[in-house]
């Protein structure tokens, strides 16, 4: 698409050249050439009806940088544009704007102001590749064009990656959107794209999303790590979905509204991905040993939330549906697992952006001074949004535990509030014994109506011990002598009524007792033990343990 083939000329510090791009170009006529030194260059420029490549020379790194600028650097309206190894830097505007332009860009790096990074309308054709385009509110906008964009990275951008509407029909091949606050590649108006091996991760909404008459052809791609559904097509949207693969999305990994006359072909699956973690975590939940109560209470919660998903994809209402919960039960009962799986839940559903997990305690709440406290919370908070913030022994920041008075007052009247402004961003999961749980709940008037449910984590029986004992030493890459386990459960039965019973953590403690034992007894032998010596747990090893 270059159509330049005349005159070169040089913009450089050096005597014979131009000093600026603009002087250069003033001289230039259609199909020259003009070749850039090394250096910042701070101007913008408006082209009509011109016919101009501009170069970097060989090795030179060539920024034109128009911020400060209210205009695009490049704005041009008719002939050809074509720019080659350059980087240009937006003001509050576009980067590149071209109207009825034969544009090209290679080896560009396009840093984006307001609006897209590079505007192209028109239909005279257009050719972006080996391009990265960052930062500004768009990345690239195509609207009744032709062309290609092809080996692009489109990246870190608020809104949308690349957007084609006004019955443009260029193809996408090898080119990687990441990073949008909004959609990954929005499709509207008629707009029939060729998108082809490309990949679409990390943005806020769709990976890729099409509606308004869309009809775009998607073959090989890949859709991961979304927020909201991984393709979604809306009602009377056409087009056609091939291999493409949906990793880590929103239910459902594609969405094909009722209306639309998408097909759907070569393994790709509308309901995949965001499906299959699901299912793969809520077989993680049932693996845990004991707590049928908890595993229900969680499955009701992720039903009412799947449901209220498919509501809302559906254009039916959907009731607020609080994420905050109470874990209330004694020490090593599978609090801190469960919370973990609950926020990759929650992820999975595409509730929560990210699912990382944060736990604290009172010291990382609460400060040495009046006001260091709510500080030191909402640093807290704010570092877990889109994910799970679990607070051990919550009960600890109330003024009747005692220590530290006012101060863990302080850090739960900021919860409250924070708990309610940022209910969608964060999911609070207090912790603690049951009965000092119930104290935490009064500490403040409206801290118990921010929790929508308690979950209560009953002690895990002598014969679940005995079965976490059993992963542990599977674990370990041990094996254990089957005629321990009536010691293991004796030694069970006397401490599960005891006052400090640590539940799956007494039978970690125990474990690692019979471990020591091992080692003793093995040292002992006078000489190197066999593989199997060394994985073999036997009975006096148990006893050993269980009597200290």
């Amino acid at each position: 698409m270059d159509l330049a083939s005349g005159r070169t000329l040089v913009v450089a510090d050096q005597p014979g050249a131009y000093p600026t791009i603009g002087d250069a170009l003033a001289d230039a006529p259609d199909g020259a050439v003009v070749t850039i030194a090394e250096g910042t260059y701070h101007e913008v420029f408006e082209l009509v009806a011109r016919r101009v490549t501009l170069t970097a020379a060989d090795g030179a790194k060539v920024l034109v940088d128009g911020r400060g600028a209210d205009r695009p650097v490049f704005e041009a309206r008719g002939g050809s544009l074509a720019l080659h190894g350059i980087e240009l830097r937006a003001g509050d505007a576009p980067a590149v704007a071209v109207h009825d332009v034969a544009f090209t860009a290679r080896d560009c790096v396009v840093v984006g102001g307001r609006g897209p990074a590079i505007d192209i309308r028109g239909m005279a054709g257009f050719e972006v590749s080996g391009c990265v385009i960052t930062t500004g509110e768009q990345g690239v906008l195509i609207e009744g064009a032709s062309g290609t964009l092809e080996n692009t990275t489109v990246e870190d951008v608020s809104g949308d990656g690349v957007v084609v509407g006004m019955a443009a029909d260029p193809v996408l091949r090898n080119c990687v959107v990441t990073g949008c606050g909004l959609r990954g590649v929005y499709v509207y108006q008629y707009g029939r794209p060729v998108i082809e091996r490309c990949e679409i991760t990390r943005t806020g909404h769709e990976g890729i999303a099409v509606a308004h008459h869309g009809t775009p052809e998607l073959r090989d791609c890949t859709v991961r790590d979304t927020r909201g559904a991984g393709i979604a097509f809306a009602s009377g949207c056409g087009g056609s979905v091939s291999a493409c693969r949906v990793e880590n999305t929103a239910e459902p990994g594609i969405a094909i509204a009722e209306g639309a006359t998408t097909t759907v072909a070569g393994g790709a699956d509308p309901a995949s991905a965001g499906g299959q973690e699901l299912d793969e975590l809520l077989a993680e939940l049932d693996a845990m040993i004991g707590l049928p109560g908890v595993k229900a209470e969680v499955r009701s919660l992720i039903d009412e939330l799947q449901v209220n998903e498919w509501r809302r994809r559906a254009g039916l209402p959907v009731g607020s549906t609080g994420h905050h919960l109470i874990f209330a039960g004694a020490p090593g009962t599978g609090k801190t697992t469960v919370a973990r799986i609950y926020g990759k839940l929650l992820k999975a559903l595409g509730v929560l952006p990210r699912g990382q997990f944060r736990e604290v305690s009172r010291r990382d709440l609460v400060g040495q001074y009046i006001g260091h406290t709510a500080e030191k919370t909402a640093v807290v908070f704010e570092e877990s949004r889109g994910g799970v913030l679990f607070i051990d022994e919550a009960y600890t920041l109330s003024r009747s535990a005692g220590s530290g008075g006012d101060f863990g007052q302080e850090a739960i009247d900021t919860l409250v509030k924070l708990m309610e402004d940022q209910r969608d961003e964060v999911a609070v999961i207090a912790a603690g014994y049951t009965g000092e749980m119930a104290d935490f709940l009064s500490a403040n008037p409206g801290l118990a109506s921010r929790f929508g449910k308690t979950i209560e984590f009953a002690n895990y029986t002598p014969d679940e011990l005995l079965g976490i004992v059993g992963r542990m030493v599977a674990a370990g890459d041990y094996e254990l002598d089957r005629a321990a386990d009536p010691v293991l459960t004796g030694f069970f039965e006397r401490i599960v009524g005891e006052a400090n019973f640590g539940n799956a953590r007494d039978a970690r403690r125990l474990f690692e007792g019979v471990r020591k034992a091992q080692s003793q007894r093995l040292r002992q032998l006078g000489r190197v033990p066999t593989v199997a010596e060394l994985r073999t747990l036997v009975v006096a090893d148990v006893v050993a343990a269980a009597a200290r």
